[in-house]
């Protein structure tokens, strides 16, 4: 069994997309299947900046929201290909989170945390009152993807296991993209800045310029899980850019074990899985939600994916 972890740990893309390729299977039905897919993407963008820098954002809904938004502006409004207007979507994000991080990277700590929630809700207001475009409390509506042709072969995104699919193709080369950040000269960096600021400062890195350069990286990856929740969902609702879906990613990190490579994505798995049970009882889900967040917390503090981990003495290098 040791060994067997040794391996998924080793080889951390192949092992993710092999078990996200029989992922929907496992699930109840493919709906809940995208929805953790996708989320399992914002967090572990999220955890790109909150567990390997060390930087707790409360206003990455914000990227999530912009990437949603601008790639349902360019469909409904400008009739633009769904492939350009995901990369709309990541671009956009990435440069929101220019911006953001400019000014939030300024303070440390809760300051830190408290003027990433701030912009975040400048964000939310920004796109709420751009009603002619956005459509306002309603949400922008419209979202289509037309059947297509991938090698003279039509593809009917409107089939839940074809969408599944597609959106798992652009999830992997993002996942990939994360390893490949990881296990550069610049995720080593980015470690030491997350262990001692003052330390890696003193041996020459550039701390400011670091944070930044994540902060944006970690921006468009969660930009690009709004564009293909765009897709998904055939709307994009306000509530993408409310601050209660930074939260989510914050618990989802946390849940799987922030700093982990997978562990994110477990995360939203558990507690999307949890939330589409517990609300077929009761309406108080949010409350079980919690308990259960809260029991991980208490006695699994690495979370989920880095307690096993941590159990079978895997080094944090493979994480």
């Amino acid at each position: 069994m040791n060994s067997f972890f040794q391996f998924i740990a080793r080889h951390r893309v192949l092992a993710s997309t092999l078990f996200l390729a029989i992922f929907p299977f496992i699930m109840p039905y493919e709906a809940l299947a995208i929805n953790i897919l996708i989320f399992g993407l914002f967090a572990m963008g999220f955890n790109l900046l909150f567990g390997y820098m060390g930087l707790l954002s409360f206003g990455h809904a914000a990227f999530l929201g912009t990437g949603s938004y601008l790639t349902g502006i360019s469909i409904v409004h400008y009739g633009l290909p769904w492939g350009t207007a995901i990369l709309i979507g990541v671009i956009g994000s990435a440069i929101a989170g220019l911006i953001m991080g400019f000014l939030a990277i300024r303070t440390r700590g809760i300051y830190f945390s408290m003027v990433t929630l701030a912009l975040g809700q400048i964000m939310y207001y920004l796109f709420y009152k751009s009603e002619s475009l956005t459509g306002g409390e309603n949400g922008l509506r419209g979202v289509r993807v037309d059947t297509f042709n991938i090698l003279g072969i039509p593809v009917d995104f409107l089939n839940p296991l074809v969408k599944y699919y597609i959106i798992l193709f652009f999830v992997v080369i993002a996942i990939w993209f994360i390893s490949r950040i990881l296990n550069s000269p610049l995720g080593a960096v980015m470690e030491a800045i997350r262990e001692n600021e003052k330390r890696a400062s003193a041996c020459g890195f550039d701390v400011a310029r670091t944070k930044l350069l994540v902060f944006v990286l970690s921006a468009a990856i969660c930009g690009l899980a709004g564009s293909l929740r765009a897709l998904h969902l055939s709307i994009v609702p306000i509530d993408s850019l409310h601050y209660l879906q930074s939260g989510q990613a914050v618990m989802m990190s946390i849940l799987g074990g922030m700093g982990t490579f997978f562990g994110p994505f477990i995360g939203a798995a558990v507690m999307l899985y949890l939330e589409d049970v517990v609300t077929t009882f009761t309406k108080h889900w949010m409350a079980v939600i919690g308990l259960v967040f809260m029991f991980f917390v208490l006695f699994f503090p690495k979370g989920i994916w880095g307690s096993i981990l941590s159990k079978l003495q895997i080094g944090q290098d493979s994480k």
